[in-house]
């Protein structure tokens, strides 16, 4: 059975003692890996770990707390390349809205319920299995590689080779595959990392399968009021941004799929 990695900030030292005693009776198997009680202390260690590739798959985080704001430090983790997904636990109901504009996870409202507390680690969870690419079925057909991706809450592979496209918009990430879109919680940073030389970065804010790229050219700009560069997909035949300086590697792409 899969295990979660947690970590807890909240500057209430009994806060803290509750949400490990609840941990302990959980549903969904867990370790509690680290606490602060301070937030900054607790921001830095999550930018080390980040570094290290050892980040937790769960933050359980306060956020009205002395020296930094939980939101403030929530939006600051949005900097990593493997954020863990963060669940508010607050007495302030208040909050919840902007919580969720943040790509929370959940908003747990003190005192936290046990019933709570396993909805929302089962909720982590998945996100943890959607986001984890399964291994080859056989390591000498990269054909065999796939994509898991979570949707409408079950988990479903997708051959890599029948990616066309990510893009971010805005929180989230969109697959895109010739019949359907996904959407996806992770960052277009750390997709690149687990597709690797199949898909190449034609933009900030896309990755491209390079056996879809059809055509490369300059197409008008409505929203530049000018002409930028730009490559079709097939077979949904779209066309994305390319930026200037991915044109020369992006053609040269083109040239060696023939």
């Amino acid at each position: 059975m899969s295990s979660l990695k947690v970590a807890i900030i909240d500057d209430e030292s009994l806060a803290r003692l509750r949400i490990k005693s609840l941990l302990a009776q959980a549903s969904v198997a867990n370790e509690v890996v680290a606490e602060f009680g301070e937030p900054v202390n607790g921001l830095q260690w999550l930018q080390a770990q980040d570094q290290a590739g050892t980040s937790p798959d769960m933050l359980l985080l306060d956020i009205q707390m002395p020296g930094l704001d939980g939101m403030v430090l929530a939006a600051r983790l949005r900097e990593l390349r493997q954020p863990p997904v963060v669940a508010f636990v607050t007495a302030h109901a208040e909050h919840a809205l902007r919580a969720f504009d943040l790509a929370a996870a959940d908003y747990l409202t003190k005192p936290v319920r046990l019933e709570r507390l396993n909805a929302t680690l089962d909720r982590v969870l998945k996100l943890k299995a959607a986001r984890q690419p399964e291994p080859a079925v056989d390591a000498v057909d990269n054909s065999a590689d796939v994509f898991v991706v979570q949707d409408r809450g079950r988990l479903e592979r997708i051959a890599l080779s029948q990616i066309l496209y990510f893009k971010a918009e805005q929180k989230y990430v969109t697959l895109r595959t010739a019949e359907h879109s996904h959407v996806l919680a992770d960052s277009l940073t750390e997709l690149e990392g687990r597709v690797g030389e199949r898909f190449i970065r034609v933009h900030r804010n896309a990755l491209v399968s390079r056996q879809a790229m059809k055509a490369l050219e300059r197409r008008a700009d409505d929203a530049e009021g000018g002409e930028t560069w730009a490559v079709q997909v097939a077979p949904t035949m779209e066309w994305l941004s390319v930026s200037r300086r991915q044109v020369t590697a992006v053609r040269e792409a083109m040239a060696a799929q023939g």
